[in-house]
């Protein structure tokens, strides 16, 4: 669970830095600048250098860009892990009991004890 989380923040990070590092090369059309010579100057790492530094920067993010969105689709096929994921389901829940019969008016539910049932144990009264 916690690897999922990581693995979606580092794909997050290199989604930022791989979009930052494409805005920052210069476009390969030919603009007024560079065709009178004044493209260079408007570069921060030189006319050559910066652009093969781009190049591998931006080749090895687009590389974890595939990597991490891999991971991040097979991590996802396995569906999220729960803590309770390994435990029974809990007991269905029974229905309500139904309330005991009604006694017809003018009749004792319990017949009161006669001597004769009584134990032996306990005088008699």
């Amino acid at each position: 669970m916690i690897l999922y989380y990581l693995l979606t923040t580092f794909y997050v990070l290199v989604c930022l830095i791989l979009l930052l590092v494409i805005l920052l090369q210069q476009g390969k059309g030919g603009d007024m600048a560079s065709a009178f010579g004044g493209g260079s100057s408007q570069t921060a790492f030189g006319a050559r250098g910066g652009a093969t530094l781009l190049t591998k920067m931006t080749t090895v993010f687009a590389v974890l860009f595939m990597l991490g969105a891999l991971g991040l689709a097979i991590i996802g096929q396995r569906g999220p892990g729960s803590i309770v994921g390994g435990t029974a389901p809990p007991p269905p829940v029974s229905s309500p009991r139904s309330p005991a019969p009604i006694t017809p008016t003018g009749s004792s539910p319990a017949k009161p004890a006669t001597p004769a049932q009584q134990s032996p144990a306990q005088p008699p009264r």
